[in-house]
């Protein structure tokens, strides 16, 4: 019995001791399967590390290449003017310093300290020949302009045209030899969040990169018409005017021309000219001396789309997507010759959708002149198409003889819709449809300036013929009787602050005796 005993205490220990070697090696097995789930997972965690440095690492070289291929195409342009001949105004929120601009003004002003007898802006070569292109604004007023290559090379400008409406200009300089000219890309083709470098001198300091993204299309801007900017985040500040937008390309695919800071520097918008409008343009310039833009005659609204209309199901009811429609058509002017008519609603324009009037508007003026176009139009619900020869838009010349006529006249009706202020030295009329085609401005409603005597304070502050007063110290004119009134209550001593739309945008002038 003690010897069963003994052997079942000994069995018990045997046991024993094997059970705690199943469990230490459970317990062991289960180590190194940590262990290695462990070590799969640091593992991944450096190739994760090391893949993503090598993605910033392929980016960096992305802007280097980009940078190094655009940089020797990039010009310094500097100006020298005197106090005289300088612009009395800058465009508000434009990267371009004026110390006479006056501080109480409103929007988005940009005084940087310089030398008031001096500017600086950048451009960018387009043709080996000597070709520069760059923004007006940086330019204008200049007596003397210099432009300094990436080389250090400074060459004399021979020539120089520029177009208001999208403050742009092309320089010619002389050269020996061909000059290093930047690769222009297709801006249609931009995407939004696309990496792009902006180029230029920005407070003196040549040959800056940034870099950011697309981060809008199409936007417009109230100091400069007829342009559809691309914005963009990345760094514009004062001194990259005329400077290129570069995709990692290294194609140029805008103008950097304006920002929007409330102090003067960058704040994260910038506005760059797309560089297919700049080739029309600088085309046009260089052909032609001046942009011939084409027109139609007709003023134009928008309107939501009847989804009948639109499908051509009767079964849907509802709206769809906006549209282009006319409101007036101008005797003789080439739509009325074409066949248009009031309420015919723009679909096509030669085979290009139209959904808004600022494409409708870039599409006609861009047409090859007294050639024919189909546009293609609803009718009463029913497409139809025509064809029309578009014309040369007016002058400012003869947009000014026009005004002149039209305040000419001798009726009382004439009478009643104009004035002449001798103290202000502006004849002045009231705005309507027929004024705003010809002269290209988007109002409704205003005064119309007619006439701005030279040496008056009307022109001393910067009216000119065309351009369309829309508000007195923030309060709306819709015609003379406002005028009148809206005077007799302000300072002309002091200073009235007017907004005025005009062809290159709005803009806000201060008026003073």
């Amino acid at each position: 019995m003690i010897s069963d005993g003994r052997n079942s205490k000994r069995e018990c220990v045997a046991s024993g001791k094997r059970l705690s070697r199943s469990a230490l090696g459970v317990r062991v097995l289960v180590v190194l399967v940590l262990c290695a789930a462990l070590g799969g997972t640091i593992t991944r965690a450096e190739d994760d590390e090391a893949e993503a440095i090598q993605q910033a690492r392929k980016l960096s070289l992305a802007f280097r290449l980009a940078a190094k291929k655009v940089l020797p195409t990039v010009v310094t342009i500097r100006t020298a003017t005197s106090r005289e001949s300088r612009p009395r105004r800058p465009i508000p929120g434009l990267p371009w310093g004026d110390n006479d601009s006056n501080p109480d003004e409103p929007g988005f002003q940009f005084d940087i300290p310089r030398n008031p007898d001096m500017g600086l802006g950048a451009g960018v070569i387009i043709d080996p020949r000597g070709v520069i292109v760059t923004n007006r604004h940086v330019i204008e007023g200049g007596d003397v302009v210099t432009v300094r290559l990436f080389d250090g090379r400074e060459l004399p400008v021979i020539d120089k045209k520029t177009d208001e409406l999208s403050d742009l200009a092309v320089l010619r300089v002389e050269t020996t030899e061909p000059l290093p000219a930047a690769q222009l890309g297709d801006s249609d083709r931009l995407d939004i969040g696309e990496w792009v470098l902006a180029v230029g001198n920005p407070f003196e300091l040549e040959g800056t990169v940034s870099a950011g993204i697309v981060s809008a299309k199409g936007r417009s801007l109230r100091s400069i018409g007829r342009v559809r900017f691309i914005q963009t985040d990345a760094a514009i500040n004062p001194g990259n005017s005329g400077g290129p937008l570069v995709n990692l390309d290294g194609e140029v695919v805008g103008i950097n021309t304006a920002i929007f800071s409330r102090s003067g520097g960058y704040q994260g918008v910038g506005f760059a000219i797309p560089i297919n409008l700049v080739k029309w343009v600088s085309s046009e310039l260089l052909a032609h001396g001046r942009v011939r833009r084409a027109y139609l005659g007709v003023t134009l609204d928008e309107v939501l789309l009847p989804r009948p209309a639109q499908t051509g199901s009767s079964g849907r009811s509802g709206t769809g997507p906006s549209a282009v429609v006319i409101r007036q058509v101008l005797p003789d002017a080439p739509a009325d010759k074409a066949g248009l008519k009031r309420n015919d609603i723009v679909m096509e324009f030669d085979g290009y959708p139209v959904t808004d009037v600022p494409t409708l508007q870039e599409l006609v003026e861009r047409a090859a002149i007294d050639q024919k176009h189909k546009i293609r139009v609803l009718r009463d619900g029913a497409p139809i198409e025509l064809e029309v020869t578009v014309e040369e838009s007016p002058s400012e010349q003869e947009l000014a003889q026009r005004l002149k006529q039209r305040a000419s006249g001798d009726s009382p009706e004439a009478n009643r819709r104009r004035m002449y202020d001798r103290d202000l030295g502006l004849i002045l009329m009231d705005f309507d449809p027929d004024i705003g085609q010809a002269t290209g401005v988007r109002v409704t409603e205003g005064v119309v300036v007619v006439h701005a005597d030279p040496g008056k304070p009307g022109e001393k502050c910067g009216l000119r013929t065309g351009m369309v007063i829309v508000q007195m110290e923030d309060q709306p004119i819709s015609n003379l009787d406002d005028w009148q009134k809206a005077l007799k209550k302000g300072n002309l001593e002091k200073g009235i602050k007017l907004e005025v739309a005009s062809r290159i945008g709005r803009q806000i002038i201060v008026l003073k005796k």
